[in-house]
């Protein structure tokens, strides 16, 4: 950690003027050290040497379907490397590896960001509203780093009103510095807060900041969250195959990682897109020795602000996964997160809506999951089939379940738009 911390203050000592030759350099070093010392690599790319980075074949999750130790640069083994896995939530699951340098850097980085809002990784208690493994081995290990990261976890599983009355009082009782967790659950908490009329700074004065991660966060939910924790409401967005991709900055800018990575927004030709446009989010490890992560698509759409520079870019929007996309019966596609903020609007009004996913099952076919305290009424429904033709188009059909609760994945995510259809 101590070389590391030494590299990044040395990257970002790097003057604006001479940004774009370091991205040049590094993005030059580590296409190179693969070509010399990556047989994977080597193949998927068929050639020695490259002379212009546009030529470089974009990379995909496929890629990586196939055992990682054929996966590896020279010199490097499962034993000498920091390995992990996806969390499989773009239903593209896969074991990865990063150096030990690598991974110490993505560290480095993640308390860098988390220092612009006071925050200490060595001092400060953290809430932690994140999934954890059930079986009795990987609980014990996740339950262990909570203890050596200074971090109480609480269960994500059940979020009901008799659970979340015991997490308020765990603030009450714990002098927490922040937040972080998955979004949906988060939101969740503010709710339950709302509904009691609360402030959660007032049962925990010691709360700094709430830093929200791993799902899409609405301008309405953060302005709820602001609310009911009166501290400030920072974006994440990170991969656990690269690192944090962006964090949102005091200026409330969604800042991206231009230390450890290098950003593109390409068409569907591959082609770069000039800042403001949007297109596939396509990602480059520059210090990963230990296995490629060159021009990969991460499966997202979004788009980078036209003031981005390349020391300073500024990840404007995030639109969605490539793979959550609805095909409507007259061809027109839409990214599926268009329904879920449409229906979110309408059906959360009054409050009685604590969450919902949407599943699209055939091509003019969506059902509706809810957790609610009452069941929705005729009138809401057509009110929300109304502003999907509106925004959308005619002649879908909808269909809407109340539910106890609702399916999460094993780690805890809840995933708001899921397309059915092969």
């Amino acid at each position: 950690m101590k070389e590391a911390t030494a590299e990044f203050e040395k990257i970002h000592s790097t003057s604006d003027a001479d940004y774009e030759n370091y991205i040049d350099l590094k993005r030059k070093e580590i296409v190179e050290y693969h070509l010399k010392n990556n047989k994977s690599y080597q193949e998927f790319i068929r050639k020695s040497e490259i002379q212009n980075w546009n030529e470089l074949p974009i990379m995909t999750k496929k890629e990586f379907q196939k055992p990682l130790s054929e996966r590896l640069s020279k010199d490097f083994t499962l034993k000498n490397v920091y390995v992990n896995k996806t969390s499989g939530s773009s239903g593209d699951p896969f074991v990865f590896a990063k150096d030990k340098f690598c991974h110490a850097l993505t560290w480095a980085n993640i308390i860098n960001r988390f220092g612009w809002f006071n925050i200490d990784f060595n001092s400060s208690k953290q809430a932690r509203f994140y999934g954890i493994p059930l079986d009795f081995i990987g609980n014990k290990k996740e339950r262990l780093k909570d203890l050596l990261k200074n971090s109480y976890r609480f269960t994500i599983f059940d979020l009901s009103d008799e659970i979340l009355e015991k997490v308020l009082m765990k603030f009450q009782d714990k002098k927490f510095d922040y937040i972080n967790g998955y979004t949906s659950s988060i939101v969740l908490f503010a709710k339950f807060l709302q509904k009691k009329n609360i402030v959660l700074t007032s049962v925990c004065p010691t709360l700094k900041c709430c830093v929200v991660t791993s799902e899409m966060l609405f301008e309405e939910d953060k302005v709820l969250m602001e609310k009911q924790f009166g501290v400030p409401i920072i974006n994440e967005y990170g991969a656990s195959e690269l690192d944090l991709i962006a964090f949102q900055n005091p200026n409330d800018e969604w800042q991206v990682n231009s230390e450890t990575l290098f950003v593109e927004i390409l068409d569907e030709q591959n082609n770069v897109l000039p800042n403001g446009k949007e297109g596939r989010i396509v990602i480059t490890s520059l210090y990963n020795k230990a296995h490629p992560f060159i021009r990969y698509d991460i499966g997202d759409v979004g788009i980078l602000d036209e003031k981005s520079t390349f020391k300073k870019p500024i990840l404007k929007k995030l639109i969605g996964r490539t793979n959550d996309i609805a095909i409507l019966p007259s061809g027109k596609k839409a990214p599926g997160l268009t329904f879920y903020y449409v229906t979110k609007s309408i059906i959360e009004d009054d409050g009685n809506v604590k969450e919902f996913v949407i599943k699209q099952t055939k091509i003019d076919t969506f059902e509706v999951e809810y957790v609610s305290e009452n069941a929705l009424t005729g009138s809401q429904i057509l009110t929300i089939e109304k502003a999907i033709t509106t925004y959308l188009e005619s002649g879908l059909t909808f269909t809407f379940t109340r539910k106890e609760k609702l399916q999460r994945n094993k780690s805890g995510k809840l995933k708001q738009f899921v397309s059915l259809m092969k």
